[in-house]
């Protein structure tokens, strides 16, 4: 098999999301494992001499320490493994057009700075106010997600808020009748989701056949009434005026895109 290995000299979060983008790049079976914490010279001795299928091996190194990043690459060179150190050129590069030295500074992109601590409190937002648990929450939301049973909200919500972006989600059902609060708010904060009919019923029976016998017998799935809740999720969101997202087989990360663009992430950043 063959396999990535996202080597770090802090968590190495960064290196395995750029591993396994590239792993989905193909369609052979391809293994990414992180390898976090590489510190010392020691620590590189430690992890090359573990491998055993060289050949079948990849590096991608999102190591900052200088020292350690190059004796990684010799080790690498000396066995024959192919190594690419991401982070590496990218600051090189900075560092020509700023004139300025950087920091080799590794994981200074966890610190826990104010946006972690941002990011924490939108998390705990999202929770508190998860599945309109509680209404008060939605005049302090940076973004208010409303649709039907299985759009995607409470995972959104969650992208969101490791985003330091406080969400809360409204689910919409005919029976049950949306907050006030809803209709006060800045209609830019509010998020319409919808899906097409085929995809929710099919989203809806997987669910039913994991937790239920009775998948013939529950309305959740039945298509005329999934039909007449997105005809009410429809009309509602269109008093609404808000802005409407398709989701249909849309990953979450490209939704949450459009979401931030919308309600202007990086102006909201400032605040």
């Amino acid at each position: 098999m063959f396999t990535i290995y996202a080597v770090s000299d802090s968590i190495g979060e960064t290196a395995e999301q750029v591993a396994r983008a590239t792993a989905c790049q193909f369609y052979d079976n391809i293994k990414v494992q992180r390898v976090p914490y590489i510190k010392s010279f020691e620590d590189v001795n430690e992890f090359i001499n573990k491998i055993e299928d060289r050949e079948n091996t990849m590096i991608i190194s999102t190591i900052v320490l200088v020292d350690v990043r190059e004796f990684l690459i010799q080790r690498c060179i000396e066995t024959g493994i192919h190594i690419m150190n991401v982070l590496g050129p990218c600051i090189s590069v900075a560092s020509r057009i700023l004139n300025k030295l950087p920091d080799y500074k590794p994981g200074a992109v966890w610190e826990m700075d104010s946006e972690y601590y941002k990011k924490i409190e939108a998390m705990e937002f999202a929770i508190q106010y998860d599945d309109s648990k509680d209404h008060s929450g939605i005049k302090n939301a940076d973004v208010i997600l409303v649709g039907l049973s299985r759009t995607s909200k409470t995972p959104l919500c969650m992208y969101l808020a490791n985003k330091g972006i406080k969400a809360l989600n409204i689910p919409i059902m005919p029976e049950v009748p949306v907050p006030n609060e809803l209709f006060e708010v800045d209609r830019k904060k509010i998020i319409g989701l919808t899906i097409d009919p085929m995809h929710l019923i099919e989203i809806r029976r997987h669910r039913i056949d994991k937790f239920s016998k009775l998948s013939t017998e529950i309305q959740y799935a039945n298509a005329e009434r999934v039909l007449d809740e997105l005809e009410f999720a429809d009309r509602l969101m269109r008093k609404l005026n808000c802005k409407i997202i398709d989701v249909t087989k849309r990953a979450i990360e490209d939704t949450a895109l459009i979401i931030m663009e919308h309600i202007d992430y990086m102006g909201l950043k400032q605040y």
